[in-house]
């Protein structure tokens, strides 16, 4: 597989903890073991802990294991905040304050790499405040990125999900495809839901991510498919 340009996606969730850091890693394994090259960035993180005296993202630090590119760790996570809680308030907390302009800037720095194939990782859900003005879903507006959507599998994700691509629609941009990922063992009527989704969302399941926390994102790749994603017109 050869892709004729460098291709970026913007990967959001229909809320926090939903499992966007292992799906976004196992599209760039995925992408890797087709051969192609692979970048990643997740522009701001919270929850970051302090590793020889610089703060740390557990995130981006698997993002990074699956970037071919030579990335700095600043460049994958170019703003890394302490507190594991809403961003705009960790920065807050911190004395600072979240642009989008400069998120803008860092991504496009990336995105200069030409990597074949560019995951932008979002934090938490689509609309996550950067402060009272500017929402973390207007990086992927300024840089006309698809988006894909990683549904976490439990109840009231059919809303969420129906919620959030209405809302990236609204936005101008194009939902390239959704992930179905099980966040446990025992979700009730798992296939009915994930056929509703299959049904209502307009843009195709990308693939459907089992419940095997101890799989990596080498193994989760196989239940990818990539080749429908780089197949979406964008």
């Amino acid at each position: 597989m050869r892709t004729t340009r460098p291709r970026a996606f913007f990967v959001t969730g229909t809320d926090t903890e939903v499992g966007k850091s292992r799906v976004a890693a196992s599209l760039l394994a995925a992408a890797r073991q087709a051969g192609l090259s692979t970048a990643a960035l997740k522009p701001v993180a919270s929850g970051c802990v302090e590793q020889d005296g610089v703060l740390r993202n557990d995130d981006a630090l698997l993002l990074a294991q699956y970037c071919s590119l030579p990335l700095t760790y600043e460049q994958i996570n170019p703003v890394a905040l302490r507190l594991a809680i809403a961003p705009h308030l960790a920065a807050a907390a911190e004395g600072r304050s979240l642009q989008l302009d400069r998120l803008t800037g860092f991504a496009r720095g990336v995105l200069m790499q030409r990597a074949e194939v560019t995951i932008v990782e979002g934090a938490g859900g689509w609309r996550v405040p950067l402060n009272s003005r500017e929402f973390l879903s207007g990086l992927p507006a300024a840089l006309n990125m698809p988006v894909i959507l990683v549904v976490g599998l439990k109840l009231g994700c059919i809303n969420h999900a129906l919620l959030t691509a209405e809302a990236i629609h609204r936005d101008g941009l194009q939902l390239a495809g959704w992930v179905a990922n099980h966040l446990g063992a025992d979700m009730p009527v798992a296939d009915e839901n994930i056929a509703t989704l299959r049904a209502a969302l307009p843009a195709p399941c990308l693939g459907e991510l089992p419940w095997a926390p101890a799989d990596t994102p080498d193994d989760c790749a196989r239940w990818l498919d990539l080749n429908q994603l780089l197949a979406t017109d964008t």
